[in-house]
């Protein structure tokens, strides 16, 4: 049986996937597959996976004829993976030799769902590492008692899928696959869902996942209609939380955090299209209105002032210049 299967999408990533590869090969183990997706890249990237599939060992090349994004192509991993285990890798970021290794050793030792991991951060030759939001390394816990407290960061707040590994049980539940189409913010519904429904889970300080920040093709540096997809992310974020057994618990963590994400684009939104800063502040006016109201003021009010000055204001704003926006 295949111990481990590592899903890595690649959309046009030329310039960063050798390097990639060449992390997976330093990971390669007889029990190991690489599920390579090509997400219907336009430049070399396909010839660059076909040579991969076939000198990287346990190499699986699958390709897209149309581009679906990331939550689409993980999804596609998914459905072909065979592992006992499961992780995901991004086409631009790369990993430490023997990371792999480690990883399974974690989850096999702590025998609970799925492993959360550090990873480090790479902004041109910055390095920086950032934690999984959680103290206790090294236990199994129930992944439902870390998503509060609402007003800090938690667990849910670190939500990439990458930093971590998850035994099949949870894919054959159908909780490992991510919303089709989603074009950004893709990790939120999918972690959210993993901290209700999964049944234990452990932090580990284990570092081996380089994470490549600030790539020009990257969606979080792209300020077109794509990046707006948060909305549609967080819409269900909340839908799901409100339909959740603790909803009056979870719902203020849910609203709060979807407050915190409007604001910061709002206070970047110089970086948007004109016309696609119109659409961000009408549609994030329209999702406030969307929220429990009584949770939405509760968040407002134990926000900073700066934060909530500026979605009281955006609340406030008329249902006709939604529309005309």
């Amino acid at each position: 049986m295949v111990k481990l299967s590592v899903i890595v999408p690649f959309y046009n990533v030329q310039q960063y996937a050798p390097d990639t590869l060449r992390s997976l090969r330093a990971n390669a183990r007889d029990d190991f597959e690489f599920i390579l997706v090509d997400d219907c890249s336009r430049d070399e990237t396909p010839d660059i996976l076909e040579r991969a599939a076939r000198e990287l060992p346990g190499a699986v090349h699958l390709r897209h004829e149309t581009n679906g994004g990331l939550a689409t192509a993980r999804n596609t991993g998914l459905d072909a993976a065979r592992g006992e285990y499961l992780t995901f890798l991004d086409g631009d970021d790369w990993l430490a030799p023997g990371y792999f290794t480690q990883l399974v050793d974690s989850i096999e030792r702590l025998g609970c769902d799925f492993v959360r991991t550090d990873h480090v951060q790479c902004t041109a030759r910055a390095r920086s590492v950032h934690r999984v939001p959680h103290g206790r390394r090294g236990v199994v816990l129930n992944p439902r008692d870390v998503i509060l407290p609402a007003d800090r960061s938690t667990s849910v707040d670190y939500a990439y899928a990458w930093a971590g590994i998850y035994h099949r049980r949870l894919a054959d539940r159908g909780l490992l696959h991510f919303t089709d189409g989603l074009r950004t913010a893709e990790d939120r519904p999918w972690i959210w869902r993993l901290h209700r429904e999964a049944e234990s889970f452990a932090a580990v300080g284990l570092l081996g996942v380089f994470y490549r920040r600030g790539v020009a093709s990257s969606l979080t540096q792209i300020g077109d209609v794509r990046q707006l997809d948060f909305i549609k992310a967080f819409d269900q974020v909340v839908r799901e939380t409100a339909a959740d057994r603790d909803a009056d618990e979870l719902l203020p963590k849910a609203v709060r955090t979807y407050c915190a994400i409007i604001s910061h684009h709002l206070g970047s939104i110089e970086r948007f299209e004109p016309s696609v800063a119109r659409k961000l502040k009408s549609m994030s006016a329209a999702a406030l209105k969307r929220m429990p109201q009584g949770v939405l003021d509760d968040a407002l009010d134990s926000m900073d002032v700066q934060r909530a000055t500026r979605l009281r204001r955006l609340r406030r704003r008329p249902a006709s210049a939604e529309v005309a926006a």
